[in-house]
Protein backbone atom coordinates (compact mmCIF):
# COMPACT_ATOMS: atom_id res chain seq x y z
CA UNK A 1 0.00 0.00 0.00
CA UNK A 2 3.09 2.56 0.87
CA UNK A 3 4.70 1.53 -2.27
CA UNK A 4 1.58 2.57 -4.57
CA UNK A 5 1.03 5.33 -3.10
CA UNK A 6 4.52 6.69 -3.39
CA UNK A 7 4.54 6.21 -7.32
CA UNK A 8 1.16 8.05 -7.88
CA UNK A 9 2.84 10.84 -6.09
CA UNK A 10 5.83 10.77 -8.07
CA UNK A 11 3.47 10.21 -11.19
CA UNK A 12 2.12 13.45 -9.94
CA UNK A 13 5.22 15.41 -9.72
CA UNK A 14 5.75 14.56 -13.29
CA UNK A 15 2.57 15.81 -14.59
CA UNK A 16 3.59 19.36 -13.00
CA UNK A 17 7.17 19.63 -14.48
CA UNK A 18 7.23 22.04 -17.19
CA UNK A 19 6.96 20.84 -20.45
CA UNK A 20 9.64 21.65 -23.17
CA UNK A 21 8.36 22.59 -26.49
CA UNK A 22 9.62 20.85 -29.66
CA UNK A 23 9.90 22.51 -32.80
CA UNK A 24 10.78 25.62 -34.01
CA UNK A 25 8.95 28.90 -32.34
CA UNK A 26 5.98 30.41 -33.91
CA UNK A 27 6.84 33.59 -35.99
CA UNK A 28 5.92 36.70 -34.72
CA UNK A 29 3.29 39.26 -36.10
CA UNK A 30 4.57 42.16 -38.26
CA UNK A 31 3.11 44.50 -36.00
CA UNK A 32 4.49 42.78 -32.72
CA UNK A 33 5.28 44.70 -29.57
CA UNK A 34 6.91 43.39 -27.09
CA UNK A 35 5.44 44.64 -23.75
CA UNK A 36 7.57 42.35 -21.43
CA UNK A 37 9.02 44.24 -18.24
CA UNK A 38 12.57 42.97 -17.58
CA UNK A 39 13.92 45.15 -15.44
CA UNK A 40 14.83 44.58 -11.77
CA UNK A 41 14.95 48.13 -10.85
CA UNK A 42 14.12 51.43 -11.43
CA UNK A 43 15.56 54.42 -11.92
CA UNK A 44 14.37 58.50 -11.13
CA UNK A 45 16.70 60.54 -12.28
CA UNK A 46 14.80 63.83 -10.00
CA UNK A 47 12.22 62.91 -7.61
CA UNK A 48 11.27 63.96 -3.80
CA UNK A 49 9.09 61.89 -1.25
CA UNK A 50 8.92 64.05 1.47
CA UNK A 51 9.19 68.42 1.87
CA UNK A 52 11.66 68.14 4.28
CA UNK A 53 14.37 69.34 1.77
CA UNK A 54 12.22 71.86 -0.55
CA UNK A 55 13.12 75.62 -0.04
CA UNK A 56 10.26 77.06 1.53
CA UNK A 57 10.26 80.04 -1.10
CA UNK A 58 9.30 76.96 -3.73
CA UNK A 59 6.84 75.20 -1.45
CA UNK A 60 5.08 78.09 -1.36
CA UNK A 61 5.36 78.66 -5.04
CA UNK A 62 4.28 74.94 -5.55
CA UNK A 63 1.01 75.41 -3.52
CA UNK A 64 0.32 79.11 -4.88
CA UNK A 65 0.46 76.94 -8.52
CA UNK A 66 -1.79 74.09 -7.01
CA UNK A 67 -4.35 76.72 -5.49
CA UNK A 68 -5.36 76.75 -9.51
CA UNK A 69 -4.40 74.06 -11.30
CA UNK A 70 -5.77 71.38 -8.89
CA UNK A 71 -8.51 69.23 -9.84
CA UNK A 72 -9.81 68.18 -5.81
CA UNK A 73 -11.34 70.58 -4.18
CA UNK A 74 -9.81 70.01 -0.75
CA UNK A 75 -6.58 69.98 -2.65
CA UNK A 76 -7.35 73.76 -3.72
CA UNK A 77 -8.66 74.43 -0.27
CA UNK A 78 -5.94 72.98 1.58
CA UNK A 79 -3.17 75.05 -0.91
CA UNK A 80 -5.08 78.31 0.13
CA UNK A 81 -4.77 77.58 3.29
CA UNK A 82 -0.79 77.14 3.39
CA UNK A 83 -0.64 80.27 1.59
CA UNK A 84 -2.75 81.84 4.37
CA UNK A 85 -1.27 80.41 6.90
CA UNK A 86 2.51 81.58 5.40
CA UNK A 87 1.20 85.24 4.74
CA UNK A 88 0.23 85.11 8.40
CA UNK A 89 2.93 83.97 10.10
CA UNK A 90 5.93 85.48 12.01
CA UNK A 91 7.69 86.76 10.12
CA UNK A 92 5.29 86.81 7.34
CA UNK A 93 7.02 84.39 4.50
CA UNK A 94 5.84 85.97 0.95
CA UNK A 95 8.35 85.45 -1.55
CA UNK A 96 5.83 86.35 -4.82
CA UNK A 97 4.59 89.71 -2.94
CA UNK A 98 1.07 90.67 -2.64
CA UNK A 99 0.80 91.19 -6.89
CA UNK A 100 1.77 87.77 -7.32
CA UNK A 101 -0.70 86.10 -4.87
CA UNK A 102 -3.63 88.15 -6.01
CA UNK A 103 -2.60 87.64 -9.91
CA UNK A 104 -2.97 84.12 -8.89
CA UNK A 105 -5.67 83.71 -6.88
CA UNK A 106 -8.41 86.15 -7.73
CA UNK A 107 -9.89 83.76 -10.27
CA UNK A 108 -11.03 81.60 -6.96
CA UNK A 109 -13.86 84.02 -6.56
CA UNK A 110 -15.49 82.08 -9.06
CA UNK A 111 -14.81 78.69 -7.70
CA UNK A 112 -17.34 76.37 -7.53
CA UNK A 113 -16.41 75.11 -4.02
CA UNK A 114 -17.76 76.72 -0.96
CA UNK A 115 -15.10 75.83 0.98
CA UNK A 116 -12.17 77.08 -1.40
CA UNK A 117 -13.74 80.82 -1.42
CA UNK A 118 -14.35 80.83 2.21
CA UNK A 119 -10.47 80.01 2.61
CA UNK A 120 -9.90 82.72 0.17
CA UNK A 121 -11.33 85.21 1.77
CA UNK A 122 -9.42 84.15 4.95
CA UNK A 123 -6.06 84.75 2.77
CA UNK A 124 -7.38 88.33 1.73
CA UNK A 125 -7.67 89.35 4.99
CA UNK A 126 -4.27 88.05 6.31
CA UNK A 127 -2.85 90.18 3.21
CA UNK A 128 -1.13 93.79 4.64
CA UNK A 129 -3.97 96.61 4.23
CA UNK A 130 -1.67 98.93 2.85
CA UNK A 131 -0.08 96.62 0.23
CA UNK A 132 -4.11 96.78 -1.15
CA UNK A 133 -4.68 99.79 -2.57
CA UNK A 134 -2.83 99.94 -5.53
CA UNK A 135 -5.01 96.62 -6.58
CA UNK A 136 -7.86 97.51 -6.03
CA UNK A 137 -8.72 98.56 -10.03
CA UNK A 138 -8.11 95.15 -10.40
CA UNK A 139 -9.62 92.60 -7.66
CA UNK A 140 -12.83 94.91 -8.67
CA UNK A 141 -12.60 93.80 -11.66
CA UNK A 142 -12.72 90.18 -10.08
CA UNK A 143 -15.84 91.09 -7.68
CA UNK A 144 -17.79 92.86 -10.30
CA UNK A 145 -17.36 89.10 -12.08
CA UNK A 146 -19.09 87.30 -9.26
CA UNK A 147 -21.55 90.17 -8.46
CA UNK A 148 -23.05 89.13 -11.33
CA UNK A 149 -22.26 85.42 -11.69
CA UNK A 150 -25.37 83.23 -12.25
CA UNK A 151 -24.48 81.42 -8.59
CA UNK A 152 -26.24 82.81 -5.86
CA UNK A 153 -23.78 81.29 -3.69
CA UNK A 154 -20.71 82.90 -5.45
CA UNK A 155 -22.47 86.28 -5.81
CA UNK A 156 -23.04 86.48 -2.07
CA UNK A 157 -19.39 85.27 -1.16
CA UNK A 158 -18.05 87.90 -3.81
CA UNK A 159 -20.07 90.56 -1.30
CA UNK A 160 -18.55 89.28 1.45
CA UNK A 161 -14.95 90.01 -0.71
CA UNK A 162 -16.13 93.74 -1.28
CA UNK A 163 -16.71 94.36 2.18
CA UNK A 164 -13.32 93.19 3.01
CA UNK A 165 -12.14 95.78 0.30
CA UNK A 166 -14.09 98.57 1.29
CA UNK A 167 -12.95 98.15 5.10
CA UNK A 168 -8.52 98.28 3.76
CA UNK A 169 -9.16 100.61 0.90
CA UNK A 170 -12.41 102.10 0.55
CA UNK A 171 -11.32 105.36 -0.65
CA UNK A 172 -9.34 103.59 -3.46
CA UNK A 173 -12.55 101.47 -4.38
CA UNK A 174 -14.98 104.45 -5.17
CA UNK A 175 -12.23 106.76 -6.64
CA UNK A 176 -10.71 104.41 -8.91
CA UNK A 177 -10.92 104.06 -12.49
CA UNK A 178 -14.20 102.17 -13.20
CA UNK A 179 -15.17 101.30 -9.32
CA UNK A 180 -17.76 103.92 -9.11
CA UNK A 181 -20.38 103.53 -11.69
CA UNK A 182 -19.33 100.08 -13.18
CA UNK A 183 -19.90 98.95 -9.15
CA UNK A 184 -23.11 100.73 -9.34
CA UNK A 185 -23.94 98.91 -12.08
CA UNK A 186 -23.41 95.15 -11.64
CA UNK A 187 -25.11 96.23 -8.21
CA UNK A 188 -28.31 97.41 -10.38
CA UNK A 189 -27.86 94.02 -12.84
CA UNK A 190 -27.44 92.29 -9.42
CA UNK A 191 -30.72 93.34 -8.03
CA UNK A 192 -32.57 93.89 -11.15
CA UNK A 193 -33.13 97.24 -10.10
CA UNK A 194 -31.48 98.30 -14.08
CA UNK A 195 -34.72 99.46 -16.14
CA UNK A 196 -32.59 98.86 -19.31
CA UNK A 197 -32.62 95.88 -19.43
CA UNK A 198 -36.44 95.41 -17.22
CA UNK A 199 -36.47 94.60 -13.66
CA UNK A 200 -39.47 93.59 -11.08
CA UNK A 201 -40.35 97.08 -10.35
CA UNK A 202 -42.83 97.23 -12.83
CA UNK A 203 -44.14 93.87 -12.20
CA UNK A 204 -48.06 93.56 -11.63
CA UNK A 205 -47.82 89.99 -10.62
CA UNK A 206 -48.56 87.93 -7.30
CA UNK A 207 -44.66 89.71 -6.02
CA UNK A 208 -42.50 92.31 -6.16
CA UNK A 209 -39.53 90.55 -5.19
CA UNK A 210 -36.21 91.07 -7.27
CA UNK A 211 -36.03 88.57 -10.22
CA UNK A 212 -32.76 88.13 -9.17
CA UNK A 213 -33.58 86.50 -5.71
CA UNK A 214 -36.33 84.48 -7.76
CA UNK A 215 -36.06 80.52 -7.53
CA UNK A 216 -33.50 80.37 -5.30
CA UNK A 217 -33.63 78.99 -1.98
CA UNK A 218 -32.46 81.72 0.53
CA UNK A 219 -34.59 85.00 -2.07
CA UNK A 220 -35.02 87.38 0.62
CA UNK A 221 -31.73 86.66 2.73
CA UNK A 222 -29.61 87.02 -0.46
CA UNK A 223 -31.23 90.22 -1.66
CA UNK A 224 -31.50 91.85 1.58
CA UNK A 225 -27.53 91.11 1.85
CA UNK A 226 -27.01 92.52 -1.29
CA UNK A 227 -29.10 95.50 -0.80
CA UNK A 228 -26.67 96.05 2.52
CA UNK A 229 -24.00 95.83 0.53
CA UNK A 230 -24.87 98.32 -1.67
CA UNK A 231 -25.91 100.64 1.40
CA UNK A 232 -22.27 100.11 2.81
CA UNK A 233 -20.78 101.16 -0.90
CA UNK A 234 -22.47 104.59 -1.16
CA UNK A 235 -21.76 105.04 2.63
CA UNK A 236 -18.01 105.25 1.18
CA UNK A 237 -18.95 106.68 -1.89
CA UNK A 238 -20.68 109.90 -0.11
CA UNK A 239 -18.69 109.99 3.26
CA UNK A 240 -18.11 113.71 3.95
CA UNK A 241 -14.51 114.88 2.96
CA UNK A 242 -11.79 116.58 5.77
CA UNK A 243 -12.11 120.00 5.48
CA UNK A 244 -8.97 122.15 3.88
CA UNK A 245 -7.49 124.28 5.93
CA UNK A 246 -7.75 127.51 3.87
CA UNK A 247 -4.39 129.30 3.40
CA UNK A 248 -4.64 132.84 2.34
CA UNK A 249 -1.66 132.66 0.43
CA UNK A 250 -2.50 129.86 -1.67
CA UNK A 251 -6.02 131.41 -2.36
CA UNK A 252 -4.86 134.53 -3.93
CA UNK A 253 -2.13 133.02 -5.69
CA UNK A 254 -4.81 130.36 -7.72
CA UNK A 255 -6.97 133.48 -8.34
CA UNK A 256 -4.17 135.66 -10.14
CA UNK A 257 -1.09 133.97 -10.35
CA UNK A 258 -0.75 131.79 -14.04
CA UNK A 259 -0.30 128.25 -13.24
CA UNK A 260 2.90 126.75 -13.45
CA UNK A 261 1.92 122.47 -14.39
CA UNK A 262 1.50 121.80 -17.89
CA UNK A 263 -2.27 121.65 -19.61
CA UNK A 264 -3.73 123.08 -16.44
CA UNK A 265 -6.98 122.77 -17.82
CA UNK A 266 -7.09 119.29 -18.59
CA UNK A 267 -10.32 118.71 -16.73
CA UNK A 268 -12.18 120.54 -19.01
CA UNK A 269 -11.52 118.85 -21.66
CA UNK A 270 -12.10 121.26 -24.16
CA UNK A 271 -9.93 119.56 -26.84
CA UNK A 272 -10.02 116.22 -25.93
CA UNK A 273 -11.69 112.94 -26.97
CA UNK A 274 -15.55 112.36 -25.75
CA UNK A 275 -15.41 111.01 -21.63
CA UNK A 276 -16.45 107.63 -21.00
CA UNK A 277 -18.37 108.27 -17.88
CA UNK A 278 -18.06 104.51 -16.62
CA UNK A 279 -14.29 103.95 -16.55
CA UNK A 280 -13.89 107.74 -15.18
CA UNK A 281 -12.09 108.12 -11.93
CA UNK A 282 -14.56 110.04 -10.02
CA UNK A 283 -11.87 111.51 -7.06
CA UNK A 284 -13.91 113.49 -5.11
CA UNK A 285 -17.64 113.31 -3.35
CA UNK A 286 -19.25 116.05 -5.34
CA UNK A 287 -18.34 114.43 -8.35
CA UNK A 288 -19.97 111.08 -7.57
CA UNK A 289 -23.09 112.78 -6.12
CA UNK A 290 -23.66 114.78 -9.98
CA UNK A 291 -23.02 111.24 -11.92
CA UNK A 292 -24.76 109.36 -9.38
CA UNK A 293 -27.87 111.93 -9.18
CA UNK A 294 -28.16 111.91 -12.97
CA UNK A 295 -28.13 108.35 -13.83
CA UNK A 296 -28.72 106.01 -10.60
CA UNK A 297 -30.51 108.10 -7.81
CA UNK A 298 -34.32 107.46 -9.53
CA UNK A 299 -34.21 104.16 -10.65
CA UNK A 300 -32.41 102.71 -7.23
CA UNK A 301 -34.93 104.99 -4.88
CA UNK A 302 -37.94 103.36 -7.18
CA UNK A 303 -36.20 99.68 -6.64
CA UNK A 304 -35.67 100.57 -2.59
CA UNK A 305 -39.43 101.88 -2.42
CA UNK A 306 -40.78 98.06 -3.73
CA UNK A 307 -38.03 96.20 -1.40
CA UNK A 308 -39.42 98.52 1.27
CA UNK A 309 -42.83 97.54 0.86
CA UNK A 310 -41.63 93.73 0.72
CA UNK A 311 -40.92 93.88 4.61
CA UNK A 312 -38.82 91.79 7.25
CA UNK A 313 -34.98 91.28 6.59
CA UNK A 314 -35.36 93.23 2.59
CA UNK A 315 -37.35 96.40 3.88
CA UNK A 316 -34.79 96.67 6.75
CA UNK A 317 -31.97 96.57 4.76
CA UNK A 318 -34.16 99.12 2.57
CA UNK A 319 -34.78 101.80 5.15
CA UNK A 320 -30.42 101.14 5.28
CA UNK A 321 -30.40 101.95 2.05
CA UNK A 322 -32.54 105.07 2.48
CA UNK A 323 -30.19 106.33 5.29
CA UNK A 324 -27.13 106.02 2.54
CA UNK A 325 -29.18 107.83 -0.08
CA UNK A 326 -29.67 110.51 2.76
CA UNK A 327 -26.43 110.80 3.49
CA UNK A 328 -25.46 111.51 -0.16
CA UNK A 329 -28.23 114.13 -0.60
CA UNK A 330 -27.04 117.65 -0.33
CA UNK A 331 -30.71 119.63 -0.83
CA UNK A 332 -33.07 120.95 1.40
CA UNK A 333 -34.75 117.46 1.54
CA UNK A 334 -31.53 115.68 3.05
CA UNK A 335 -32.85 115.44 6.60
CA UNK A 336 -35.77 113.21 5.51
CA UNK A 337 -36.04 109.87 3.61
CA UNK A 338 -36.27 109.01 0.38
Amino acid sequence: MGSSMRKKREKKRDFNKAKLKVGREKAKAANFTDTSFKSKSIHINQGALTSDGIDSAEQFKQNLSLCISAKSDTQRREAVAYITNQISSTPPNNPVGTSGVLSKLLPLLSDASTSVRAQLLKLFRALPPSEVGAHVEKILMYIRGGMTHLSPDIRTDTLNVLDWLLDVAGDEVVSCSGGWLKTINSFSSMLGWNPSVGSAMTSKGWTTASKATLGTKKGPEAQARQIQALARFLEVGFKPEAPIPVQSAAYWDNIYRLPTTPNPFAYLNLFGIPRDEENEMYLDRGSRQRVFDARWRATIATGMEGARKEGGTVGRAAAALGRALNGGFDGPESGSEN
